[in-house]
């Protein structure tokens, strides 16, 4: 009898326990959900607003709308349910992307056959975050121009301050008239590390284009295949960019079907940009997007009003590495080796205006403050022709003083009118 009487207290004890977790899974996946928006927003790059948020014991659901921070060219509205479980949340939902008004009008009507749908889990104890979204094959028709995706599939995992987003496009069909552009298969991978408020983070993507073929009446080009590095770094004292450009081989068949036009690859890097004056820029303009509306998220005046940060930016005397220049044409009988490094000049920067680069004298105040040099190593001797040099000049030194360029100790030629 003893045991029995124990029964009904173990049993209660249990679903006590039940309500408890469920509960606290409902609580957890709220408040990571709140985090991966702040954290997203503390880019500097996005606008985030809930439109809808229902929080319940065993099902949430809610919903989303992302858009560019700079302008609202375009949106993508989000919805989820959340169905709470013990260990983890299962979450399902759609993803509709729209165009503004005035982008909506340049392009005419556009429709998709269907709502994408998504779905994901959240571990509840680990923190753990899988999103995953696949399309079918659709095609878009509008104003004779024809869009065809042959399938998509994304998948997004990671938890706070590690986030890994992975990407496959099969192949898309830009059709427009006579001509038209296919490109894939295509995949994105992306790491995204920082730490809280994104005041330290460090961006690595790698973009792979199997085959890219642009297609015209007169000529075709063909490029296979296409990969692009990038590295963003933004530490306590800078922000540094780094790009490589790896072009396989590009080939017009129309012209010489059977010799490459060019391959090779570009490495450059970008640095010494002030790490302050990036986070004060970052956070003027999420004070700028709070002070906005749906149809107007950025005032008149933006840039008068960032210009201050903007040149704050500038202070370190930025550099651009140009660490490789690898260009090899056999049907042009060309090839480049080469590098150089250009810089800023930092000093009185209250002299320079970024609201007036539109006028040609401020342009040149600009140019004025560049400096720097490159060097091709063992150039042919055409372009030591087309440079008025010497024809046994092998190696040609660029110079940039003051925003002029000079080759081998010459005034630069005019190449071009």
């Amino acid at each position: 009898m003893r045991k029995e009487r124990l029964i009904v207290p173990i049993l209660a004890a249990v679903a006590v326990i039940w309500m408890v977790a469920q509960l606290l899974s409902s609580v957890l996946f709220e408040r990571s959900l709140r985090q991966a928006l702040e954290d997203l927003e503390a880019r500097g790059e996005w606008r985030v607003s809930r439109i809808e948020n229902h929080q319940g014991w065993l099902t949430s659901r809610g919903g989303l709308v992302l858009s560019p921070l700079l302008g609202r060219p375009w949106r993508l509205e989000l919805t989820y349910r959340a169905r709470h479980g013990v260990l983890s949340t299962d979450v399902e939902g759609t993803l509709l992307p729209r165009l503004d008004s005035v982008l909506q009008k340049a392009v005419g009507e556009v429709s998709a056959p269907s709502v994408p749908r998504w779905q994901g889990r959240y571990q509840t104890l680990s923190g753990h975050t899988e999103l995953r979204l696949a399309l079918a094959p659709f095609v878009i028709q509008q104003s004779g121009r024809e869009l065809a995706v042959r399938g998509a599939r994304v998948r997004l995992e990671g938890l706070f301050g590690d986030w890994r987003l992975r990407g496959l496009l099969e192949q898309l069909t830009l059709t427009d008239g006579l001509a038209q552009l296919t490109l894939g298969p295509t995949q994105l991978e992306s790491r995204y590390t920082y730490i809280e408020d994104a005041y330290h983070f460090a961006q690595r993507d790698h973009l792979h284009i199997e085959s890219l073929a642009l297609r015209y009446p007169a000529y075709d080009i063909h490029v296979t295949p296409l990969d692009v590095h990038s590295h963003m770094e933004l530490d306590e004292s800078e922000l540094r960019l780094k790009g490589e450009l790896i072009i396989g081989d590009v080939r017009v068949p129309s012209e010489a079907p059977d010799t490459s036009l060019l391959s090779g690859r570009i490495e450059a890097e970008l640095s010494r940009l002030n790490g302050d004056a990036v986070r004060a820029t970052i956070r003027r303009l999420r004070q700028e997007a709070a002070w906005g509306d749906a149809s107007l998220p950025m005032a008149e005046g933006l840039l008068s009003r960032l210009e201050p940060n903007l040149l704050q930016v500038l202070s370190n005397s930025p550099r651009l590495d140009v660490t490789t220049i690898d260009i090899d044409s056999p049907l042009l009988g060309l090839q480049v080796d080469a590098e150089g490094a250009l810089f800023f000049d930092a000093r009185r920067l209250d002299e320079l205006s970024i609201t007036a680069l539109g006028k040609s004298d401020e342009r040149a105040r600009w140019l004025e403050r560049i400096d720097g040099d490159f060097i091709w190593h063992d150039a042919p001797t055409v372009a030591a022709l087309w440079l008025g040099l010497p024809l046994g000049t092998r190696d040609l030194q660029f110079d940039v003083v003051r925003g002029v360029w000079r080759v081998n100790g010459r005034p630069m030629p005019t190449l071009w009118p």
